[in-house]
């Protein structure tokens, strides 16, 4: 939730003075917005939970994508140029971050991008930025006994926000490849390859995250909403954690500009007073190794001050060889304690966990943060999804629409299955010659009927397809699952769902 949907004006009685109140505050809150409100596929108790922790980027840290996405881009084309070696047309490029989302597939050999359903049949396919043709799909995707299972190396599953940027710049340069050639020797594949390796660059030599720390409020979305939700979790007794992939430098900027006491304001001063809200913060995690037991690296505790590290026993310093080089302790003293590394069971030590399922974890990441630590541990899941938010809005706008559409397929597959059961009649019950002609105008009466009846199926569709955002999809009976890879004037491709079924939005693990 953001600041206009936590907080709102109430005016005391006989006084005119306006005080704001949070949603957790006695006195009560206001209505959320449809795209702001959590979702739950399975009840969840709270009385249950005595932790919950979070992860950072992309979690509690929302980075613009116009701004962070568009900086990954530019830092990828410059190490491919600078460094392998690639024509310098390509600096020319401009990254659109409203192009694709998530949930894709690439296709390193074939320069394809893939928009699948759950069943791994490929719904749309994309050549760099050209649709393939259904022949075309069906002929590299479909024609043979077994199916690929779209998994590395030949593929690469776009699961984060993070891989956006090199996706399209990769279909930038499938395209480009084609039309120049000779410019490019390199494959497919070594494309891909390449590509990755300039984004591993950028972030091997802190390109990316030297510039967010110098201008956090460029690069991040302020969300005043996130201390308030985070004092109530620990004013209701249960215990909070940070659990990030990011180390301590990196991080301590980030929090210290989402939850400091000059919170949005990049001019103020670091400081550490933001590790009051967490019982425990854990960086460089190594996630998802991080969420198996057997995973045996070391748990160091970190010096806020210095950064410097203490090597530990679960969470107890360790005796020093050299008594002069020990660290200052006074930052054990704090209410919160920051390590490095360590692995699940540290973490369960440190916050005295005694079940799995006890631990609520939010995280954005379905691979790395939810399906690891649900499959493997047992926790309690939460999934961020920020780019649902417009789908699920216009999902509510169009709630009446749909449930419209359902009763017209509902009303074609009653007069399709009497059409049929008279088919089936005239075949095998043996009717006579007078019952035969009754039949058969029964037939031509509801085949007349069938015919009006699909007309208005696909003109409802239709119309319900005119109020989605144009370049969406297609216009005809299965337009739902025909949605394109791309979108246009900033919209975002819808997931896949049935029309005919009730609206019931899943965003938790």
């Amino acid at each position: 939730m953001d600041s206009k949907t936590m907080q709102f004006e109430r005016t005391s009685s006989g006084e005119g003075v306006k005080h704001f109140c949070v949603w957790s505050s006695p006195e009560g809150g206001q209505k959320i917005d449809i795209g702001k409100q959590i979702f739950c596929n399975r009840s969840l108790n709270m009385k249950n939970i005595v932790a919950v922790g979070f992860d950072m980027d992309y979690t509690l840290a929302q980075y613009k994508p116009d701004t962070f996405e568009s900086l990954a881009y530019e830092g990828t084309v410059k190490k491919l140029v600078n460094d392998l070696g690639y024509p310098t047309e390509l600096l020319e490029w401009s990254f659109d971050w409203t192009y694709m989302v998530r949930g894709l597939v690439l296709d390193k050999k074939r320069g394809n991008i893939l928009k699948m359903d759950r069943h791994k049949y490929v719904k749309v396919a994309y050549h760099g930025f050209t649709e393939l043709s259904k022949e075309d799909k069906v002929a590299a995707y479909g024609s043979r006994l077994i199916r690929d299972a779209f998994d590395e190396p030949d593929y690469a599953l776009i699961d984060t926000l993070f891989s956006l940027a090199e996706a399209y710049l990769f279909a930038q340069l499938v395209d480009f490849k084609d039309n120049n050639p000779g410019k490019i020797p390199a494959d497919y594949s070594r494309m891909y390859k390449d590509v990755r390796a300039a984004v591993d660059l950028c972030h091997r030599d802190g390109t990316l995250k030297k510039m967010v720390a110098n201008d956090p409020k460029r690069y991040i979305n302020e969300d005043s909403s996130i201390v308030p939700m985070l004092k109530m979790l620990r004013d209701s007794g249960r215990a909070t954690f940070l659990v990030t992939n990011s180390l301590w430098d990196y991080s301590n900027i980030v929090m210290n500009f989402l939850c400091g006491p000059g919170a949005g304001d990049d001019s103020s001063a670091l400081n550490f007073d933001w590790l009051k809200y967490f019982d425990v913060v854990i960086t460089g995690s190594a996630k998802p190794g991080f969420f198996h037991d057997e995973n045996h690296a070391n748990l160091f505790q970190v010096d806020p001050e210095s950064g410097m590290l203490i090597n530990t026993d679960n969470g107890t310093p360790m005796p020093q060889v050299d008594t002069s080089l020990r660290l200052p302790l006074k930052s054990l003293e704090k209410t919160s304690q920051v390590f490095q590394g360590g692995n699940v069971g540290h973490l369960h030590k440190l916050l005295s966990i005694e079940s799995s399922s006890q631990v609520l974890y939010v995280g954005d990441h379905i691979y790395g943060d939810i399906l690891r630590s649900k499959k493997v541990l047992g926790w309690r899941t939460m999934l961020v999804v920020p780019e649902l938010e417009k789908e699920v809005e216009l999902l509510w706008t169009l709630r009446d629409t749909r449930k419209q559409l359902q009763l017209l397929r509902n009303e074609r597959d009653h007069v399709e299955d009497k059409i049929h059961h008279l088919h089936w009649s005239l075949r095998f019950d043996g009717v006579n010659d007078v019952n035969k002609e009754e039949v058969l105008a029964e037939l031509d009466k509801l085949q007349s009927q069938q015919e009006f009846a699909r007309l208005s199926h696909q003109k409802a569709q239709r119309e319900c397809h005119l109020k989605i955002p144009q370049g969406m999809g297609t216009a005809d009976e299965d337009w739902l699952s025909e949605l394109p890879l791309c979108t246009s004037g900033g919209t975002i491709c819808l997931p896949l769902y049935e029309p005919s079924v009730e609206f019931e939005p899943l965003f938790t693990g």
